[in-house]
């Protein structure tokens, strides 16, 4: 029987079969949208015999224009996109230097850099390649003259092959790693209902090095560590204020670390006024917080999210005592789970002035929640002495090591603070400590201090939970430098 005429008989049919046996062939190829479209007609068309009689010859050219090896293969080279940029610098590793970059690390200290290729040389914040021994460019990224970070790696050569659009444009990158960063965080559930701050960018873990972003309702707060963020300032800008839901921006550069960068920003003064300063109110898993903008860090300690959270749970009818309590967060969330008494212990008064208004502001009851301003060394040591003790006691120190040369020396400063925070705690009451300093988190040594920590002060202890940050703080694997917060939960006997 004629093909035509089966077509007539059975067209529903043959018309589905065909659809989908087109489908199929033509969805290994990416883009040919043409195509596609073609395929669609036929299947959904009732009077065009002719072209339904064509559909079996389109469909064997298709598979006869499939390429024989993976897109990739065919696809333009970095050197080959690079070839068409006039004045592209290219950083050359040593031997032996480059598998470590090829595996994701994103940054390229200077000491891996055997020379420079380009005249005249690079300034600070030029795109650049960089290469193996071989001069062969196995990525690009963005270059510091003064910097241990000489490169900051933004793509590797088979992310810009896969993505050339994005290749050698710190733009178009910088568009698509803050889509890539919303759409992360909406997957989370950030923001909600009952939490509207948040780590929307984090840095490496987000691959954009040295650029953080952080959400307090409808203010974005950016803090800039590198000199190609200050370079790349408007863009950036107007990147956060497309955004849904923010109003305004805060620039907070970190002027101590821009000054390894090379950039003294330190006596430059903004032209036009802040746009927001102050203070704001936000939302944490439905308690609210009044946020200084120009207090520690960001604002807010948003990495601590999870850790509160469990503090409400685990709180019903004990008597809480949180040490370096900041503006409240641990000690507001033991309240809101109904502990019978807390008492919060910060020497900073600004921060406790905040926490004093937070108590109002969440409509707690002042009888049971309180805020002293104590050195926390001298208080626990007063409570030691009066045998006081508390069911649950919350230590989260400010960053004691904030550089590996100073380890040793923090390392004893933990250990007492965490030896007292255990005299202090009922035998069988659980000691929440934190570690926010990356140096001490990366060196693993922690545990051991904890350890060193229970032996002074006469206790065992048990580790019944250990976390870092919140899922908004994405960490790259490949550079575990990223991680700085250490959580344990312990039973103190």
């Amino acid at each position: 029987m004629p093909s035509a005429m089966l077509c007539h008989q059975n067209g529903r049919v043959l018309r589905m079969q065909q659809y989908l046996r087109l489908s199929s062939c033509l969805g290994r190829r990416e883009g040919d949208n043409a195509q596609t479209e073609l395929v669609k007609r036929a299947a959904v068309s009732s009077d065009n015999t002719m072209l339904r009689m064509q559909i079996p010859t389109r469909l064997m050219k298709s598979i006869s224009s499939l390429p024989t090896s993976s897109p990739a293969a065919t696809a333009a080279t970095l050197e080959e996109i690079a070839a068409s940029r006039k004045g592209l610098a290219k950083v050359v590793l040593k031997k032996g230097k480059t598998q470590i970059f090829r595996d994701g690390s994103p940054m390229v200290y200077s000491g891996a850099v055997d020379r420079i290729i380009g005249r005249p040389p690079p300034r600070t914040g030029d795109i650049v390649l960089v290469a193996d021994g071989s001069e062969k460019p196995i990525g690009w990224g963005l270059y510091n003259s003064v910097s241990m970070f000489c490169v900051r790696l933004m793509q590797l050569e088979e992310d810009a092959t896969r993505d050339p659009f994005c290749a050698l444009n710190m733009e178009k990158l910088l568009e698509t790693r803050f889509d890539a960063a919303v759409n992360l965080r909406q997957s989370m559930g950030l923001p909600s209902a009952d939490t509207n701050v948040y780590r929307l960018v984090n840095s490496e873990g987000d691959r954009l090095s040295g650029l953080i972003v952080d959400v307090f309702c409808d203010v974005a707060v950016v803090a800039s560590s590198a000199a190609w963020v200050e370079k790349y300032k408007q863009e950036i800008e107007f990147l956060v204020g497309k955004i849904c839901g923010i109003n305004h921006i805060k620039w907070r550069p970190s002027i101590d670390l821009l000054k390894e960068e090379g950039l003294d920003i330190s006596e430059q003064r903004d032209s036009a006024p802040a746009p927001c300063s102050g203070r704001v109110k936000v939302m944490e898993n439905g308690i609210c917080y009044l946020v200084s903008l120009e207090g520690q860090k960001t604002g807010f300690y948003a990495d601590q999210r999870d850790n509160r959270h469990l503090i409400s749970s685990i709180s019903k009818y004990q008597r809480v005592l949180d040490v370096c309590c900041y503006s409240g967060g641990f000690a507001l969330n033991a309240a809101r789970g109904g502990a019978n008494d807390v008492i919060g212990i910060d020497s900073s008064l600004p921060a406790l002035e905040l926490a004093k208004e937070n108590i109002l502001l969440n409509k707690l009851d002042p009888g049971k929640l309180s805020f002293l301003r104590e050195d926390a060394t001298d208080f626990m040591k007063g409570a030691a002495s009066r045998n006081e003790t508390w069911d649950l006691v919350i230590l989260d120190p400010p960053k004691l090591a904030p550089r590996r040369k100073v380890l040793h020396s923090a390392s004893g400063m933990y250990r007492s603070l965490n030896a007292l925070a255990m005299q202090i705690t009922r035998r069988g009451g659980l000691l929440m400590t934190c570690s926010c300093s990356g140096a001490m988190t990366q060196s693993g040594l922690f545990l051991r201090l904890l350890q060193g920590a229970a032996s002074m002060a006469g206790r065992k202890i048990t580790i019944l939970r250990q976390a870092g940050a919140a899922c908004d703080h994405p960490i790259d694997p490949a550079y575990q430098e990223g991680a700085y917060l250490t959580n344990f939960l312990l039973r103190v006997l």
